[in-house]
């Protein structure tokens, strides 16, 4: 299951909702921090979580706003019994298995081919988008106070580990620059 389909049927796992309320859900708890889902593919993986059998759906009427009017029906996913199983083993594999595909270790891996000069500029760029996406990360969390306990230690979880990626850019940037200073002052001797 990928992590995309694991959050939808997350949402769906606590309570039956329609495919706008988890758009909300994913929003207000910052899971793009820590997801790859788009707007468009939570309709695209209902239904194929409904025709792998874990979701079931129903057309529910709107009920009437303070205007009196109806608002349009929505179609509102549940977990089928399926669906619960296999919502419950995935929850758990991500509890107890730590994953570590990144993009940026290919990149960790190129550095002996890059300049020192652009790892350099591009890792601070890094840097910055980091405490761009932290700053991010803190104010959704002061926007919606009071926080339910597990969303709390979502947010604690996403601002710990960004916290923690800074520190670690920030000494692989002075140790690459004393690498630098390194090599240009062996290179300074040897002329």
């Amino acid at each position: 299951m990928t992590s995309a389909e694991l959050a939808v049927l997350s949402l769906v796992a606590e309570t039956p909702r329609h495919g706008y309320d988890i758009e909300r859900l994913i929003v207000q708890r910052g899971m793009r921090e820590w997801t790859d889902i788009g707007f468009s593919s939570i309709y695209y993986l209902l239904g194929k979580m409904e025709k792998a059998g874990l979701v079931e759906s129903e057309v529910v009427e709107a009920h009437a706003g303070e205007s009196g009017q109806r608002g349009p029906a929505r179609k509102v996913y549940s977990l089928t019994p399926a669906g619960r199983v296999a919502w419950r083993e995935a929850s758990l594999r991500a509890l107890s298995v730590p994953e570590s595909r990144s993009p940026f270790a290919l990149g960790l891996s190129n550095l002996p081919s890059l300049s020192s000069e652009q790892a350099s500029t591009a890792l601070r760029e890094y840097r910055t988008q980091l405490h761009e996406r932290l700053a991010g990360v803190e104010a959704k969390r002061a926007a919606q106070q009071p926080l339910e306990w597990f969303v709390s230690e979502l947010f604690d979880f996403s601002e710990t580990m960004l916290r923690a990626e800074v520190e670690w850019i920030d000494g692989l940037i002075g140790r690459m620059d004393d690498r630098t200073k390194g090599e240009s002052h062996a290179q300074a001797q040897g002329e």
